[in-house]
């Protein structure tokens, strides 16, 4: 009796109690939940970090111009980008469908108003036109034999004629005299109004027959071959991709003009005839002297910008239609530099894209999806409303406008939308 109260006394010893057995595990038991939740939420904002800076930076690009003699930009009251256009292109096709037989122009080649530059298969339209050549030579000699038969008619007439007078010969019989004679002049006229339809289905003929000689509408240079000899041509569009809806593309060079996008806010500055300077991507050296055509009366809801045409008063072999330019719209044309007088050395660029970073100025150029920090030293002078860069960044270069303070060397970005 005594052993076994004894174990239930060591056994009574032994048992801990709940809030003894909290106190020595640890902690309360919902210490554990808010630690892994912590955890969790330590873990998503990670994520998320890393996501965010794996997106490319969306950034507003402008683009480095080199200074034009005497001070490139100065005087510009604003600036724009659009492409060249040709006022005058034409995709030249057939008037009617057949097979070619010739293509006589390659890309690059210049012609002339009405040149040849194609001939189709023409073996049908020349058999009908040999045709409507032989029906009017069949013609003209049934209206030979209709005057002769009316000449002879005419003079048998006045002999019966004569004769019913003195009484030698009926009056019926010279009546059917003159009958004859009326007869023969109907059949004359018929003649000839079958030659008058012969003529006309000869012209015809001869349309249908010229249509096979395909030739430029106007001069101009060939900038696209659409067709091959064997291929068959249509004017009008045909399934299965097998039929041929134009011959090629001429462009009149002389009708080579721009059309840029200029935002609806700025729109107010540009007036007609107000003189420009162009600027080519391919060509940034060159300035081109332009002036405003047109305020294309039509604003663009997506892009809040409204189109201008503005004509190159300079054309040489260098403009091609689509390139890129960018035009400077200038309060007061640019007189002539005189040539002894040196352009600075550099690059424009505007303010916004020149940043400290470390004490010094920089600017992010873009290339290849990636910004590239250079260390740049402006110009003591500024060019009108532009930074000139001696060195540091070469034209036609685009660079970062209000760098964030995000954006490092070697960021991936994304051009969102070049100001206008």
């Amino acid at each position: 009796m005594k052993e076994t109260e004894i174990d239930a006394n060591l056994l009574n010893e032994l048992r801990i109690a709940g809030k003894e057995r909290e106190d020595e595990g640890g902690g309360p038991r919902w210490v554990w939940p808010a630690v892994a939740a912590l955890l969790l939420i330590v873990l998503l904002a990670g994520a998320g970090w890393w996501f965010l800076a794996a997106r490319p930076l969306a950034v507003q690009t402008a683009t480095a111009v080199a200074p034009g003699a005497g001070g490139g930009a100065a005087g510009a009251v604003l600036q724009a980008t659009g492409y060249v256009t040709a006022r005058r292109l034409a995709t030249v096709s057939t008037q009617i469908t057949g097979t070619l037989t010739q293509v006589l122009i390659e890309e690059g080649d210049r012609v002339q108003k009405g040149q040849v530059i194609a001939r189709l298969e023409d073996s049908a339209l020349r058999a009908s036109l040999n045709v409507a050549q032989a029906n009017i030579q069949s013609g003209l000699a049934q209206v030979a034999q209709a005057q002769a038969q009316l000449a002879q008619a005419e003079a048998d007439s006045r002999r019966q004629t004569e004769l019913a007078a003195s009484g030698m010969l009926s009056k019926q019989a010279a009546e059917q005299s003159r009958t004859a004679v009326a007869t023969a002049t109907a059949v004359l006229d018929a003649r000839r109004r079958e030659v008058e339809a012969g003529r006309a289905q000869l012209a015809q003929a001869q349309v249908n027959f010229d249509y096979t000689v395909v030739r430029a509408p106007f001069a101009g240079v060939v900038t696209v071959k659409a067709a091959q000899v064997g291929e068959i041509v249509s004017p009008l569009s045909a399934g299965g991709g097998f039929t041929r809806t134009g011959v090629g593309t001429i462009v009149d060079m002389d009708s080579l003009e721009v059309d840029v996008d200029v935002n609806e806010a700025y729109i107010g500055q540009v007036k007609p005839d107000m003189p420009c300077e162009a600027v080519l991507d391919a060509y940034p050296d060159w300035k081109i002297p332009a002036h405003v055509i047109a305020i294309v009366p039509l604003a663009d809801r997506g892009k809040a910008t409204v189109k201008v045409r503005v004509a190159l008063e300079q054309k040489d072999a260098r403009l091609v239609p689509d390139m890129g330019v960018r035009v400077s719209f200038l309060a007061e044309k640019r007189a002539a530099t005189p040539a002894q007088a040196q352009a600075p050395k550099g690059v424009l660029v505007p303010p916004a894209a020149v940043v400290q970073r470390g004490g010094q100025s920089v600017v992010f150029v873009v290339a290849d999806g990636k910004a590239a920090q250079r260390s740049v030293k402006p110009a003591a002078q500024d060019v009108g409303t532009m930074k000139l860069l001696p060195d540091g960044v070469k034209a036609g270069e685009r660079v970062v406008l209000s760098p964030p303070a995000s954006l490092h060397d070697g960021s991936d970005v994304r051009i969102d939308d070049e100001p206008r």
